[in-house]
């Protein structure tokens, strides 16, 4: 990929409104804003897309008219798409629509080629699309004050240090994690308490961070290094 070339990007997060939770709404529109705002400072555009609130056409027109595709964070994914119980520590409101359409997304995407990240529960829902399971709950991976805690990561296989910052660390707020991996994905960066924070697939040009690169004190720094990274193993052609 040419350095200077421009990209279309589709960012899917889920609503553009939470009445029953403005606080949580209100966090994610700053994570979203930072995400969309890092897209434009490296010449490329931007799109978001509310899968909850768009059908399944939609979400899957604007990913087909992306370069690549970014999943963002928010809900919990249903727990019946990877045959897991409804009830469990820290549970709350799920997005089954979201997660089907954007389970579309990931796959398609896998067989076209396009290049794909996921984000927090962006990364949970590759691992899901493709027959993995999560780990309902951990401790440890959410901050007290403002909700996010530094991990430490390191990369646990060659070629994949230029994902992880050069400090180390990383902003993380979750409690649920990748659990038994889906086909074709490959742990490639865990955390100092062994947790997977970073997963590829084998072939296909696809990224999931249990972080939050796009976090306003961060994105430019974190986020961008991913995009690049992903951008570059864009294959020549993409259905």
């Amino acid at each position: 990929m040419a350095r200077d070339e421009q990209l279309h990007v589709a960012l899917l997060h889920l609503r553009t409104a939470r009445p029953h939770d403005w606080r949580f709404q209100r966090e994610l529109d700053e994570l979203n804003e930072a995400a969309v705002a890092t897209v434009h400072s490296m010449g490329w555009t931007a799109e978001l897309v509310p899968a909850a609130e768009a059908s399944e056409r939609e979400v899957l027109n604007a990913a087909r008219k992306a370069d690549l595709v970014i999943i963002l964070g928010g809900e919990d994914v249903e727990p019946s798409l990877y045959g897991a119980d409804s009830a469990y520590p820290g549970g709350g409101q799920h997005e089954v629509r979201a997660d089907r359409s954007q389970i579309a997304v990931v796959l398609e995407a896998a067989g076209s080629g396009r290049p794909l990240l996921g984000i927090c529960r962006g990364q949970q829902l590759m691992n899901v699309a493709f027959g993995g399971t999560l780990v309902q709950h951990v401790d440890g991976h959410r901050g007290s004050a403002e909700g996010y805690t530094r991990t430490r990561i390191t990369t646990v296989e060659e070629g994949y240090e230029p994902i992880v910052p050069a400090s180390g660390e990383v902003m993380c707020t979750h409690h649920q994690i990748v659990g038994e991996l889906g086909r074709g994905l490959r742990v490639v960066a865990r955390s100092a308490d062994g947790f997977p924070e970073a997963i590829v697939h084998e072939h296909a040009p696809m990224l999931g961070v249990q972080w939050h690169p796009e976090h306003p004190a961060v994105a430019a720094t974190h986020l961008t290094p991913l995009l690049r990274w992903l951008a570059a193993k864009r294959p020549s052609k993409v259905a």
